[in-house]
């Protein structure tokens, strides 16, 4: 099974470590624990495949653990950081011409109607006589 696309190379890794925070000390005698960057490793590589947290190969750990991990980390904003050490890192490997950026957006319909861009009138019985037939106006109209 090809892995290497989950790799991530050791200057990123250096600059995306400092922003996971550092683990609380395990009681003596419990299981070693997965190294972050393995770990790191088995969430990127479930986020490319789109597999489920179950289907993530042994050789990233623990799949549980690798779920763990992306839940911690989401909450302390390692993965906000690392898109901006990542988009760092590539323009000083490359260099992004940031005059071409754009955004992207899709227009589609919302199949609950979305939000109002304007007032809704309450669907009530009115108290108001009705313009369009009235027996007044029916009864002149006979005549």
């Amino acid at each position: 099974m090809q892995t290497s696309f989950a790799e991530i190379p050791d200057a990123l890794w250096e600059r995306i470590e400092r922003w996971i925070p550092k683990p609380d000390k395990s009681a003596k005698g419990s299981r070693p624990r997965v190294a972050d960057r393995r770990a790191m490793s088995g969430i990127l590589y479930r986020l490319r495949t789109g597999c489920q947290w179950d289907a993530i190969p042994s050789e990233f750990g623990s799949r549980s653990t690798c779920y763990r991990r992306f839940v911690e980390w989401t909450h302390a904003g390692v993965f906000k950081m690392m898109q901006i050490e990542m988009l760092l890192y590539y323009d000083e490997q490359r260099g992004i011409d940031w005059a071409w950026a754009s955004l992207d957006s899709a227009s589609v319909k919302a199949p609950k109607g979305g939000i109002s861009q304007g007032p809704i009138r309450p669907i009530v019985a009115s108290s108001a006589r009705n313009a369009t037939f009235s027996p007044t106006v029916a009864a002149s109209r006979s005549l």
